[in-house]
């Protein structure tokens, strides 16, 4: 298969099966990729891992491509091709989605504090901050779960709980906060700031706005980010987190993006470091402690895990958790 043909079956898969109920633009843009062989011939020369659809359209939006009229998108990326090329060769999906924190507070529910806590994959760090946001959680029954930090916070995160045996959720002390990134973004930095908006893709409710009010938080208290490889650096960087805290390492949705023999080597310095809570795709390692049935695994679930124990199915971005132990 030609790389112009690679690219037109990504696009066409992505239109039909990823972009629908979330982004109306994305599809459209997709869509016109996948039939245009002369679209799908710019995007091909982008470096195989560089031209997924929502890197590239977020790429797009920040060049200035039109997006209330869907039918000037093919004549503006061919007359924009060089730039969307050269632009899509430097940058990369750094989404940093802070209802991920949603997932993660079950997980870190079951750790004593104080905590230090120390993300891989961190992009601007605002999965950092557990501790400074408030959290609905809407039971089954209707009921909802409600916490707050003292103070209140400007950063409200809601999902579904549903499962037996589930902890009680309580939010962590969190006295230490620190990110490894291969290019971490600054929250105080206004181009940083942009990136991350327009990773949001059009037509996510809200999605923005939280991302926005939480990047006002890590400006306000910025976490240590290290650029580096995990792999190589996360023993020295936990190094610095103060002795008195019970240290978490988190990989949420990371080593999706890491070779498989580096994930492995991440497992292992954060499993030797302290806790390590993770939120992966049931077959992407072989760092549970047991095999996960993929018969009996929701099919758009991954598993959140603390220690390679798993306790329960969860929205990648953290719309949804499925306790499944205890119950």
């Amino acid at each position: 298969m030609s790389e112009v043909d690679a690219v037109a079956e990504r696009y066409a898969r992505f239109a039909r099966d990823e972009a629908p109920g979330r982004s109306a633009l994305y599809a459209a843009w997709a869509a016109a990729v996948a039939s245009d062989p002369a679209l799908a011939a710019v995007l091909a020369r982008i470096p195989a891992t560089r031209r997924q659809p929502p890197l590239v359209f977020a790429v797009a939006r920040l060049l200035g491509a039109p997006e209330a009229d869907t039918t000037a998108w093919p004549g503006w990326l061919l007359a924009h091709a060089d730039a969307v090329v050269d632009e899509c060769r430097r940058r990369s999906v750094q989404t940093n989605e802070p209802l991920r924190c949603a997932a993660l507070l079950p997980a870190l529910s079951l750790v004593e504090g104080p905590i230090a806590l120390l993300e891989v994959g961190a992009s601007a760090g605002l999965c950092l901050y557990p501790d400074r946001y408030a959290y609905s959680f809407r039971l089954d029954d209707g009921d909802v779960i409600a916490l707050e930090p003292p103070g209140g916070a400007t950063v409200v995160l809601s999902s579904r709980l549903r499962g037996e045996g589930r902890p009680a959720l309580r939010l962590p002390e969190v006295v230490w906060r620190a990110g490894i990134d291969l290019s971490p973004l600054d929250a105080r930095d206004a181009d940083d700031r942009r990136w991350l908006e327009t990773l949001v893709w059009p037509g996510e409710a809200g999605r923005a706005d939280r991302i926005r009010d939480a990047l006002d938080i890590a400006a306000n208290e910025p976490p240590l980010l290290i650029a580096g490889d995990a792999a190589e650096i996360l023993r020295e960087v936990a190094a610095q987190a103060p002795a008195d805290a019970t240290l978490v390492v988190t990989t949420p949705g990371v080593l999706a993006h890491v070779p498989f023999a580096g994930r492995r080597r991440i497992i292992a310095a954060a499993r030797a470091a302290g806790r390590w809570i993770t939120l992966d795709a049931p077959a992407l390692h072989d760092g549970w402690s047991a095999p996960i049935d993929p018969t009996d695994w929701p099919s758009d679930a991954f598993a959140l895990a603390l220690d390679g124990d798993v306790l329960a199915g969860v929205d990648p971005l953290g719309g949804f958790v499925e306790w499944r132990v205890g119950g």
